[in-house]
């Protein structure tokens, strides 16, 4: 695909026209993959990521689940009213990058 094609098909907010680079640009630290491994595995609230054992800070962790919202790869629902607490999962979006992260897995073992 030319240069002009691939501008013209990418969201205007990437700062590259290289996939590669975008896609690092939202997954490519440490802390996001832990806490789309963690849905994956079955967790789904703000306590059950920060008890993963690799001990995310709470700033952190409030960053990168806003930003995995903002690029639909997560939701939010509330389950408790007072203080208002959410329970996250992956959007449709998010469950694509399961063969993904499987392959990191497989890689990571070897």
């Amino acid at each position: 695909m030319s240069k002009d094609k691939l501008k013209a098909v990418m969201p205007k907010d990437w700062r590259s026209i290289c996939p590669i680079t975008n896609t690092l640009d939202l997954l490519g630290d440490k802390w996001t993959l832990i806490i789309i491994r963690d849905l994956f595995l079955g967790k789904h609230t703000y306590s059950e990521f920060q008890g993963s054992p690799e001990g995310i800070p709470t700033n952190i962790l409030a960053a990168r689940l806003k930003r995995l919202l903002e690029n639909d790869l997560i939701e939010k629902e509330a389950y408790q009213e007072r203080p208002v607490r959410y329970a996250y999962s992956l959007t449709d979006k998010g469950k694509t990058l399961a063969p993904v992260v499987k392959e990191i897995v497989k890689w990571g073992l070897t």
